[in-house]
């Protein structure tokens, strides 16, 4: 196992180790994951579909469908495995969902106010306005759908943000006002985040500290360089991580 999966700093925030977890359907989906983030990163996960990325994101938020079945996923300090999503969120890690369920008979803005953790609330959003009047979700188009999910998030006060594939159906014009408003709010504010993605639009946004490639449940290689990273996939395929890893340059 790489020494840089080994060390452990007083800034973690985030520290997964040896993380093997199974399916609902006994499928091994994690296989010895390790994995930290420190308070203020951004942090990238790439890989192939199927490899693992959004389930690692699952079992990190504590979704019941995965079963740990061997290694640790320890959060400030504490080891959370035992936690309930609901716990994980009250002690501040927080998860974007590819398809977030609508509610129906909710308004937007009064979902917000039960859910935020501030006890005298009067944050005003620079984005979204217009979807608070509307029910949670209901007939959103993929961008709305993206920006009530980023709006939610604000309100839960993260310490760790985990963002599965934000990016995904949004055009350029809605990413960039969702990428500023995560810079203003969350970055500038040092919470951590995990970015999983398939696109390089993002990062470029973005400028993650460290990317890291996912393959069949492992993680293989990262490096500070993810302009490196996406052309050597673009060119060999991701075959090429499992067999020369990166150097932290």
């Amino acid at each position: 196992m790489q020494n840089w999966l080994k060390k452990m700093t007083k800034s973690n925030l985030l520290k997964v180790t040896n993380l093997h977890a199974t399916s609902h359907d006994g499928k091994k989906v994690l296989k010895g994951v390790d994995l930290e983030i420190n308070k203020g990163e951004v942090i990238a996960l790439l890989g192939p579909n199927g490899c693992g990325k959004s389930t690692l994101a699952h079992v990190i938020s504590g979704n019941s469908k995965y079963k740990v079945d061997n290694g640790k996923i320890t959060f400030k300090r504490k080891v959370v495995n035992s936690f309930t999503p609901e716990k994980r969120v009250k002690i501040g890690i927080a998860l974007t969902h590819q398809h977030p369920p609508a509610l129906k008979g909710v308004p937007l803005s009064v979902f917000l106010k039960i859910i935020s953790k501030k006890d005298n609330d009067k944050e005003e959003m620079n984005i979204g306005s217009e979807l608070l009047h509307r029910e949670v979700n209901l007939d959103y188009s993929g961008g709305e759908k993206k920006i009530s999910e980023l709006m939610q998030i604000l309100k839960l006060d993260p310490k760790l943000l985990i963002l599965d594939e934000l990016d995904s159906g949004l055009d350029i014009k809605n990413l960039k006002k969702l990428v500023g408003t995560i810079k203003k709010e969350l970055v500038s504010k040092k919470v951590a985040i995990l970015i999983i993605t398939h696109s390089g639009r993002i990062l470029d946004l973005l400028k993650p500290d460290m990317t890291c490639v996912m393959i069949d449940g492992e993680i293989y290689c990262k490096s500070k360089d993810y302009k490196k990273v996406l052309k050597t996939i673009d060119k060999y395929g991701y075959e090429k991580c499992k067999r020369c890893p990166f150097l932290a340059s």
